[in-house]
């Protein structure tokens, strides 16, 4: 199902169909650099994940799948996500690297920022990045996002953008 567009992209909801894709992006050690995540074991694992995540259903929204608009390829995922523990909201994002330094991050994250502002009602939207990751801390300070604090992003040292809803 798609969640929205912009002017190059389409979001949509990922599904168990997904799993090559979602398989390949976290293989290349660069894309999952900054994430803590590791690389799914096979691609039967990817389906697993990917049968079993709930967030649209609990929340109405969560990671989209990101395709070109011009060609339907997957380039990577983005989207909104609720952290029971911490009780707020987070925009993330991660795209295969042929793909990097071309806007989609910040044109994916700001439409799922939008959403999230505009459909769901969310007061307040967090980023997070490893300091060390300084494009995806740009990607934050593009979106408009301001800094709020320092934390530890898995046992490394990482800063928290946020932003509040202006509608």
């Amino acid at each position: 199902m798609i969640v929205t567009e912009t002017s190059r992209l389409i979001l949509r909801e990922l599904t168990p169909s997904d799993a090559d894709f979602m398989y390949r992006l976290n293989l290349d050690p660069e894309v999952i650099k900054y994430t803590g995540d590791k690389p799914f074991d096979d691609i039967d694992a990817a389906r697993l994940f990917l049968e079993n995540y709930d967030h649209y259903q609990k929340y109405g929204f969560g990671r989209w799948a990101v395709l070109l608009k011009e060609d339907q390829s997957l380039i990577g995922w983005c989207g909104l996500k609720y952290d029971t523990v911490k009780d707020e909201f987070d925009v993330g994002f991660r795209f295969f690297r042929e793909h990097w330094s071309k806007g989609y991050a910040t044109e994916a994250a700001g439409a799922s920022i939008n959403l999230g502002f505009k459909r769901f009602q969310i007061a307040t939207i967090v980023g997070r990045a490893m300091s060390q990751n300084l494009a995806s801390i740009n990607v934050l300070q593009k979106l408009g996002m301001k800094y709020w604090k320092v934390e530890l992003c898995g046992q490394v040292p990482g800063v928290v953008y946020r932003m509040n809803n202006p509608y």
